[in-house]
């Protein structure tokens, strides 16, 4: 009878064990989306919308852009518009410093430019007291003419920020998904300026007809990736068929009689089909969704309820 009795309590903590182990593989197969968001401003200062935003959508990584690499009107590559820091690093928040590199710079770079990047991000870290950096992201439309050299210039930096503990990642571009990934660790889907902006007859911000030619390439894409969509919008000037700029306040572009401006938003239901697509062709691409950009101004465009949709699996 005792003998029964232990085979019973054995089955029994078998069949325990089964079920621990199936529900444990079942959590790590729906681990929730990774919640992010750009800030892309010369000043990072957070006020109260910001912050709210911050921790109401459970954000866990911000992409800050630190500064832009250029070149001046004698040839020269230098940095340009590095951000101001007035808010302290959030609580709870990773920070990833994000370089904007102008594909013109990567016509003539020096040699020393993943040197010069790495040294600024690591001062700018010090100085400002952003702590647990393990990325740097960089940003650059390359383009076949420019490849070799952006190739190589990521490798020089991913080599040296690999003794820092930092890895590597890049933008990745709808049309440069035809193009062999660059050499780093991950990238991220830009799902955004699918078009020109100069274009009056197309939503240049998003537009599906523009997207979907690119997703064929997007579901053999051999590098692991983050996707970002578009939260903000724009008002454009134009001046007959001329592109004059970007409103981004009433008195910033002189209007004269005969101009138009063109707004620009890209719907939420939009956002959704283009997700769902992305999801398709490449499964894990919505594991972590970033959001571009939380200025106040883009947050108090949007309903919160439409964030929860974007970020939701």
């Amino acid at each position: 009878m005792r003998m029964k009795r232990n085979r019973q309590i054995l089955l029994l903590g078998w069949l325990m064990a089964i079920l621990l182990l199936t529900a444990g593989c079942g959590d790590r197969g729906e681990k929730p989306t990774i919640r992010s968001a750009y800030f892309w401003s010369t000043t990072f200062e957070l006020d109260s919308t910001q912050m709210d935003f911050i921790r109401s959508n459970d954000i866990h990584k911000i992409y800050l852009r630190y500064f832009d690499v250029v070149t001046n009107n004698q040839g020269e590559v230098l940095p340009n518009a590095t951000v101001q820091f007035v808010t302290p690093q959030p609580d709870s928040v990773e920070i990833i410093p994000t370089v904007f590199i102008t594909n013109e710079c990567m016509t003539h770079a020096p040699d020393d430019l993943a040197d010069k990047i790495l040294n600024r991000i690591l001062q700018m870290n010090e100085t400002r007291d952003i702590f647990g950096v393990r990325e740097i992201q960089i940003d650059c439309d390359w383009s076949g003419r420019t490849r070799e050299a952006y190739f190589a210039m990521l490798k020089q930096l991913t080599t040296k920020a690999k003794a820092k503990d930092i890895e590597i990642s890049t933008t990745i571009r709808l049309h440069q998904l035809s193009q062999t990934p660059p050499p780093v660790s991950r990238g991220v889907l830009m799902m955004y300026n699918t078009s020109d902006i100069k274009d009056k007859e197309h939503n240049p911000i998003l537009d599906i007809k523009d997207a979907e030619p690119y997703m064929k390439y997007l579901k053999g894409y051999q590098l692991p990736l983050s996707t970002a969509y578009p939260m903000f919008y724009w008002d454009l000037l134009f001046r007959g068929d001329h592109f004059v700029g970007i409103m981004h306040s009433d008195d910033e572009l002189p209007v004269i009689t005969g101009d138009t401006i063109i707004h620009r938003d890209v719907p939420i239901d939009m956002v959704l089909k283009v997700k769902e697509m992305v999801g398709k062709q490449h499964p894990h691409a919505n594991d972590e969704i970033i959001l571009f950009d939380i200025s106040k101004q883009n947050i108090n465009n949007n309903k919160n309820q439409h964030y929860e949709k974007i970020f939701s699996n």
